[in-house]
């Protein structure tokens, strides 16, 4: 048998920068549990380099942060730039001295032979490590359908490869999803004096601000940031609100409106001509009928604990349809419309090839129980849904985190028992 080559050794592997590998560095440092976090950009990357250029958080300040630190220079009801919560991780790493090391690529991570831990092979050299947790979030391989082939218009881009209106070539512009990304981005285009189509699929639309209070508080209180399981159907639905410009509920009346082109789905391509499905109106509909039972549950929230809220009468009112909801367009000639760029804002798949372990169900996802993934000694981090709605936002990942760091407290103390090198590591059993 080949003897392995010498390896650092640490107790855990944190892979990822980003608030989900900052949050658990911070856990794990209370414990006193040595740890390195692997970063192989910057930390926080994705926030700097793919995203818009215009980009702000969806959450207000105050609500969008860790508890133990407070945006510096953004207004407690103001939506934090990209760049300013990039820099509020680094400052955030910084305070609690996580031990970041940037530049480091993971490129395999395999149980151990023989011996407890796994194997954390890098760009710098092997680290061996008792725990590995996987922080690199949701947001890692941008998911393109293949429904229009390369070269059917001068450019196809994801929205994580989006950065202003200035990089696409002149005309018209398609936009694919009606999420927050999808809606910002083509209200933005539209802005900058283009024709632009929106494809709207199923979503949830809830206000930005109702009664006075931001929708984030609403789900706070109405108990639905700590529900533990998604509607049925409605993992992946997406959810159209936006921190642009102070803050706005997405209204796509109003946006068709300003002259955005609503469409369907967009479901094939032939010869040049895209066809979209004939659900808009459909899509619509769910998506006001979602609006209004959340506005329902707020007045009902008010009144039955008497609180002093004004009341918005105006916010029950939806307009008529526009023209392109009632008479949909079910296909378009891309070359004859002018139509040179589509933009996918399409959402993002998992990459966890790096992690060679048996931690992932039949169908390659991450197999997990709050974090704890079905392979010991392997934690997964940042998932949306990873134990509740709240999970993939900053605040949200914090506490997964606190979770996920006891459990590792708890396990080390079961693996030290009757061990003479650390002596006093017995079994705790944390309360979570």
């Amino acid at each position: 048998m080949e003897a392995e080559v010498p390896s650092e050794e640490t107790e855990v592997v944190v892979v990822g920068a980003g608030q989900a590998g900052i949050a658990v560095s911070e856990h794990l440092g209370a414990h006193g549990i040595p740890h390195i976090v692997l970063e192989r950009h910057r930390i926080a990357e994705r926030w700097r380099s793919e995203r818009w250029d215009s980009l702000v958080a969806n959450g207000p300040a105050w609500h969008d942060r860790f508890p133990n630190l407070e945006f510096s220079g953004v207004d407690p009801d103001g939506f934090a730039s990209k760049e300013q919560v990039a820099d509020y991780l680094v400052a955030y790493a910084e305070k609690i001295g996580a031990p970041v090391r940037c530049g480091v690529e993971v490129t395999s991570v395999r149980k151990r032979t023989g011996r407890p831990g796994f194997r954390v092979e890098t760009s710098q050299g092997a680290i061996d490590a008792r725990f590995v947790v996987a922080a690199t979030g949701p947001f890692q391989r941008p998911v393109i359908p293949p429904i229009v082939p390369d070269g059917a218009v001068p450019v196809q881009i994801h929205s994580s490869g989006y950065r202003n209106p200035q990089q696409l070539p002149e005309g018209a512009v398609l936009v694919v999803g009606a999420g927050s990304s999808g809606v910002q981005i083509a209200d933005e285009l539209r802005r900058s004096g283009r024709r632009v189509l929106l494809s709207v699929g199923p979503h949830d639309r809830p206000p930005r601000q109702y009664r006075g209070r931001d929708f984030c508080w609403w789900l706070g209180v109405l108990g639905i940031w700590d529900a533990q399981t998604p509607p049925q159907g409605a993992e992946h639905v997406t959810i159209a609100v936006s921190g642009a410009r102070g803050g706005h509920t997405v209204d796509f009346r109003a946006l068709a409106g300003t002259g955005i082109e609503l469409v369907g789905m967009t479901a094939s391509y032939e010869d040049g001509v895209l066809r979209f499905a004939p659900d808009l109106a459909a899509n619509i509909s769910l998506g006001d009928d979602k609006y209004l039972a959340f506005l329902k549950a707020a007045d009902a929230y008010v009144e039955r604990n008497g609180l002093d809220l004004p009341e918005e009468p105006q916010a029950h009112v939806l307009g008529p349809d526009p023209d392109c909801v009632r008479s949909p367009r079910l296909e378009i000639d891309l070359a004859a419309a002018g139509v040179t760029s589509i933009v996918w804002a399409t959402g993002f798949a998992t990459d966890y090839g790096w992690l060679q372990a048996d931690a992932f169900d039949e169908k390659g996802r991450p197999d997990h129980r709050r974090g704890v993934s079905t392979e010991p000694g392997v934690y997964f981090l940042g998932l949306p849904w990873l134990s509740r709605r709240g999970s993939s936002f900053i605040w949200g990942v914090w506490h997964d985190a606190r979770y996920v760091a006891d459990h590792i407290v708890t396990q080390r103390g079961y693996l030290s028992y009757g061990t003479t090198d650390r002596a006093g590591l017995t079994p705790a059993i944390q309360n979570s």
